[in-house]
């Protein structure tokens, strides 16, 4: 099974490119991110002319997470739940293949001192306390994302360069070390263990091509999952070309 998650940064203006490469890679799972539809406007019959079943949560100009499986699709959930709503689309979780899978949008934080770094906080903790009142890590699941958090000095292509930013300031490390402590491996890390390996690179200054970016999509795994990876991989041919997002697709390949 072929695993990827890709915040495709609008589906609407990339929506060839990910029709290209669903037919190039053909990944079995797929978790999007930042689609930016509303879910009357999401394409399901244009994937499902593809083989693949989908499942989307969104809200119209900002945010929106979906799942697309060509393994069967099932049990759709979105948020946090009825008891704990999220205002914005942000999660998605469905069973695919037989793994509970999770497209997630992990807020940006914008800067330590505003709001919305308060809210990212409160996010990931709310995603440790669904993990915790709702599965199980001898269970196979994977939450997958767009984590808006680079885990280690060496996921970045220079520290210096993120001293008092959000993406790497400890509070937001260590809320991420607590949902992969509840019993997920971080995949791509388990196979690829090399530095500068990278996911996102800004459109500005040349970025991508000075290799000058941070690793912040992960594909995180609880052991019956992780043992399964056989390769790795982040598609930077994705991440080329005309109008690409600013992020590339993180690939995971598990034996049967």
């Amino acid at each position: 099974m072929r695993i990827a998650t890709w915040n495709i940064n609008s589906l609407k203006a990339r929506m060839e490119r990910v029709e290209a490469w669903l037919a190039d890679v053909a990944p079995d799972v797929v978790c999007l991110q930042e689609t930016k539809l509303a879910d009357a406007a999401f394409p399901a019959l244009s994937f499902q002319a593809l083989g693949y079943e989908s499942a989307h949560h969104g809200e119209g100009r900002w945010n929106g997470v979906a799942i697309l499986s060509r393994v069967g699709l099932t049990d759709v959930e979105t948020g946090f739940g009825p008891d704990d709503p999220d205002p914005e689309a942000r999660l998605i979780w469905a069973t695919c293949g037989g793994i509970r899978v999770a497209s997630a949008y992990v807020p940006n934080g914008r800067a330590l001192d505003h709001d919305h770094y308060r809210y990212k906080l409160d996010w990931l903790a709310n995603l440790r306390a669904q993990l915790d009142q709702g599965y199980d890590p001898t269970e196979p699941v994977v939450v997958a994302g767009d984590f808006n958090i680079a885990p280690t000095d060496e996921d970045v292509w220079d520290a210096s360069k993120f001293v008092d930013a959000t993406h790497t300031s400890p509070p937001e490390r260590e809320a991420l070390a607590k949902i992969v402590d509840w019993g997920l491996v971080d995949m791509f890390r388990q196979v690829r263990p090399e530095p500068s390996l990278f996911s996102w690179w800004d459109y500005r200054a040349g970025r991508f091509h000075k290799h000058e970016g941070m690793r912040i999509d992960l594909l995180l795994g609880s052991d019956p999952v992780a043992e399964r990876v056989r390769f790795a991989t982040i598609d930077r041919n994705a991440r080329k070309g005309q109008q690409p997002s600013d992020h590339a697709p993180v690939i995971v390949d598990l034996a049967d």
